[in-house]
């Protein structure tokens, strides 16, 4: 994100009274640029007061002290009678250097204030600054030293520009434009009508376009039918002071934008860079062999970027070199830079460096993308060439590093100088005139939609005409060079809509066709996660993003298909490449991240997608981004695309009934998860059928449930996690979990219309059985033998007590049931009650080897 120096951007449009120093006038601006999509970030400001002075150094003693640190003893001269003595641990200046002074009673950054104290020895009456400790940069190392600064006790606030806002924004991606005080100002004024001055407004000589250091375009390997260069301006200066220091002004400037002072020629590229949004090079041109040729790399290439890294070269990187002889001879056997990324280390300018060649060229947008990713190396130039730079913006750029390289460096141009030129025209824009009403859906006058369009800088030319003969005006609009955005005609709309403010789009609810609210299934789904929330559960959204080790945590067999996942191209992190194919691998690191936080009991659900490929299946290839895919291309893509159902998945750990007065409290168990199934299922409108599941990872296999549907097709698994699979995830002791195909329960909800039941007014009979298993028989079983032999007078069944004990012998257990009765048509009399028991106990006998306790 740019930071904007106001006393700068001022320089180029007219901004309010005390805009530049003042937080209230800066909040204006920012309020301005937001009107017309650009977002204020930050307000920057220094919260230094004085007095804060420039000092000259009158005289310096080293001394030693016994912690083993050497300090400075000094006299400095402050502007007063007599010079002011002050410690400084400083080892960047000598006897007669301008430096910056906080005395006592200033308060720098922290608040850290000054006053006179003791230290090392002496009392320090004041404190030499760093750019640290004045909040403008980031090296404390070394103490400010200015370069021909003004007298002693100067007030360096002003000098430093220490009173001046800065303003950060946020620039989208589409508007590089803006990465410049330049595209801001012009911007600042579509947006408030001031007098914009345009700093690209030079005049170039003549004779500094041919005849200069040879250049060659040699990409044989474009990218989407574009070259990677298709415009290279360079311009040599001689006898310049390359390697000395910038004017303060520019460092100043360079420091509020950001960026670090470092010598006269890269400070003065990276200011132009700054202005006018062109990125620039400056190389030793005593290290350069000709011609310059831009071409792309080669295999085995390296090259040593001026960050000392020795990268290795992809083929699609676009490079700088030189040596040889051009296009026809493959010429440019020394690697100078990744073009529009960073320079190389061979080029760059020394101590020594009096010769300068600069460098202002124009890169295709995707190559620089593509090479700053691949080699993890974003730098100025590369965000603002990936975004789109004004290929004609280059030549003016290069006239004005030139300017003030001679004004402030020294030495002569060449009148001579280079520009290859081998843009593409632009295609027209055609733009019918009602198409911004139609889109936006506020009426623009003609006049408006012209006017605005040549404010952004389009060159528009009326005309009439349309298809299929209606006659419907249209614009021929040409896009300013500044705006490679704009490409189609509803780019243009969009820029009638921001400039004339969005503000102005009135806000109109559209009418809501009948027939168009949820459908059955988005409903179901919606009761299920009102039905699992009103049972205590919380609902967590997880990214659908697994490491491949969740399998192994999960303790998955080698043949499992749920260890078959697609893996992503591009994953937010190396350390999650796949997609899931369970929604609880997600929900457990849910459920650690709040066990390491400190929640102990837990009760979680989530309603998600799960992607599960087709082993087999072909790639779907990769359609150009030229065109529109065909039919054909949508349908392999659409084929491709592996099977996604929407699953429930819940874990639950530690107490589901909290410890209190009224008592212990009660730990989340099996049944607990079982229940929330089951009442999923009711949600739905599906009945299922419980069987224990001896072998389903992550659950304990004598712990685990299964849920089919009445075909037999299963629908989903719940029950205690596996003890190894607890440690393995560092989970509570003995959590439970629970995952139910939501699709599938969906699909399996019967077609026809639902049939009411008359409610019975006769009363309510009761009965209850107590029937002894062995121990090793699902309640589930018993349940539904019991429900079948009660048969259509039963109206509810319970499971209302368990017992094992010496009472029913080693090895069984006793289920106790509540059976309620119902007739719809008589009051049930005593015989009738019996008979269904006897019928319930005879049919639970016969299926599970049931015995009525106590017979």
């Amino acid at each position: 994100m740019p930071r904007v120096p106001l006393s700068w951007l001022a320089e180029w449009v007219d901004l309010p009274t005390g805009a530049t120093t003042s937080v209230a006038g800066a909040l204006e601006v920012a309020a301005d640029l937001a009107r017309v999509g650009l977002e204020d970030e930050e307000l920057h400001g220094s919260s230094v007061t004085g007095p804060l002075v420039v000092g000259r150094v009158v005289s310096l003693a080293p001394e030693e002290h016994k912690n083993g640190k050497t300090i400075n003893w000094c006299a400095v001269d402050v502007g007063e009678e007599v010079p002011r003595e002050i410690v400084c641990g400083a080892h960047n200046f000598a006897v007669g250097d301008r430096v910056v002074v906080a005395l006592p009673g200033a308060v720098l950054p922290g608040p850290f204030p000054i006053a006179a104290r003791k230290t090392y020895g002496h009392v320090s009456d004041g404190m030499i600054c760093s750019a640290r400790e004045l909040g403008t940069g980031v090296d404390g190392a070394g103490i400010i030293v200015l370069e021909d600064g003004p007298a002693p006790g100067a007030d360096a606030i002003t000098l430093l520009g220490l009173g001046e806002q800065t303003l950060e924004i946020n620039v989208t991606p589409d508007r590089g434009y803006c990465f410049s005080m330049r595209g801001i100002a012009r911007e600042y004024s579509h947006a408030t009508g001031a007098a914009f001055r345009d700093p690209a407004a030079l005049e170039v000589p003549a004779g500094a376009s041919t005849g200069g250091f040879a250049v060659v375009l040699a990409d044989d390997a474009p990218l989407r039918g574009r070259c990677g260069a298709d415009r290279f301006v360079a311009r040599i200066v001689r006898g310049v002071a390359a390697s000395g220091p910038s004017p303060l002004w520019i460092q100043r400037r360079l420091t509020q934008a950001g960026m670090r002072p470092i010598s006269l020629a890269v400070d003065v590229t990276n200011y132009v860079m700054l202005e006018l949004g062109q990125p620039l090079h400056a190389y030793d041109l005593s290290g350069l062999t000709g011609p310059i040729v831009v071409r792309r790399a080669r295999p085995g290439e390296t090259l040593v970027t001026l960050d000392d890294v020795t990268r290795n070269l992809d083929p699609e990187d676009l490079l700088i070199t030189d040596g040889g002889a051009g296009r026809d001879a493959g010429g440019g056997s020394r690697v100078l830079g990744l073009a529009g990324v960073m320079g190389g280390a061979s080029s760059e300018v020394s101590p020594a460096t009096t010769d300068l060649l600069i460098e202002g060229a124009h890169f295709d947008p995707v190559t620089i993308a593509r090479t700053s990713r691949r080699h993890k190396l974003a730098s100025e130039a590369s965000r603002r060439f990936e975004r789109g730079v004004d290929p004609a913006l280059a030549p003016v750029a290069v006239q004005r590093v030139v300017d003030l390289l001679l004004e402030h460096g020294g030495g002569v141009a060449d009148p001579a100088g280079t520009d290859v030129d081998e843009r593409a025209a632009l295609e027209p824009i055609a733009l019918p005139l009602d198409l911004p009403t139609r889109v936006v859906g506020v009426d623009y006058a003609p006049e408006v939609v012209r006017s605005v369009l040549e404010q952004i800088g389009c060159t528009v030319i009326g005309g009439a005409g349309g298809a299929g003969g209606a006659a419907v005006d249209v614009l021929t609009v040409a896009a300013p060079s500044w705006r490679p955005d704009l490409t189609a005609p509803i780019d243009l709309v969009e820029e009638i809509a921001r400039l004339r403010g969005y503000d102005q789009i009135p806000s109109v609810l559209p009418t809501a066709p009948s027939g168009r609210g949820l459908t059955p299934a988005q409903r179901t789904r919606r009761s299920v996660a009102r039905a699992l929330a009103e049972s205590g559960l919380v609902e967590v959204l997880t990214y659908p993003f697994v490491s491949p080790h969740i399998h192994d945590a999960f303790g998955l067999s080698a043949d499992d298909p749920r260890r078959i996942a697609t893996r992503l191209a591009n994953p937010l992190s190396d350390e999650a490449p796949e997609l899931r194919t369970s929604v609880l691998a997600t929900l457990v690191e849910a459920a650690r991240t709040n066990v390491g936080r400190g929640a102990t009991d837990l009760a979680l659900f989530e309603i998600g997608l799960v992607t599960l490929p087709v082993p087999g299946a072909g790639p779907a290839g990769r359609p150009g981004t030229e065109r529109r895919p065909s039919k054909e291309e949508l349908a392999r893509l659409q084929a491709a695309v592996p099977p996604q159902p929407r699953r429930v998945a819940g874990l639950l750990a530690g107490n589901a009934e909290p410890a209190g007065w009224w008592g212990p409290g009660r730990r989340a168990d099996h049944t607990d998860v079982i229940a929330a199934v089951q009442r999923i299922a009711a949600e739905v409108g599906v009945e299922l059928v419980v069987t224990s599941d001896p072998d389903r990872a992550p659950w304990h296999p004598g712990r685990c449930a299964r849920f089919t549907l009445a075909d037999g097709t299963v629908a989903g698994h719940a029950g205690e996690l596996d003890p190894k699979v607890v440690a393995a995830l560092e989970l509570p002791a003995r959590s439970v979990a629970f995952e139910v195909d939501l699709d599938l329960l969906l699909a399996a909800v019967p077609t026809q219309p639902f049939q009411g039941v008359p409610l019975s007014t006769y009363p309510l009979a009761k009965e209850d059985i107590a029937l002894v298993v062995a121990s090793d028989v699902p309640a589930a079983e018993v349940f539904a033998a019991v429900r079948d032999g009660a048969g259509d007078l039963l109206e509810d069944l319970r499971l209302f007590d368990v017992y094992t004990g010496a009472q029913v012998g080693e090895g069984k257990k006793s289920l106790a049931f509540s059976l309620r009765l119902r007739a719809t048509d008589r009051t049930l009399t005593a015989e009738d009650s019996i008979a269904v028991r006897e019928a319930a106990v005879a049919e639970a006998r016969r299926r599970v080897g049931a015995v009525l306790r106590g017979s």
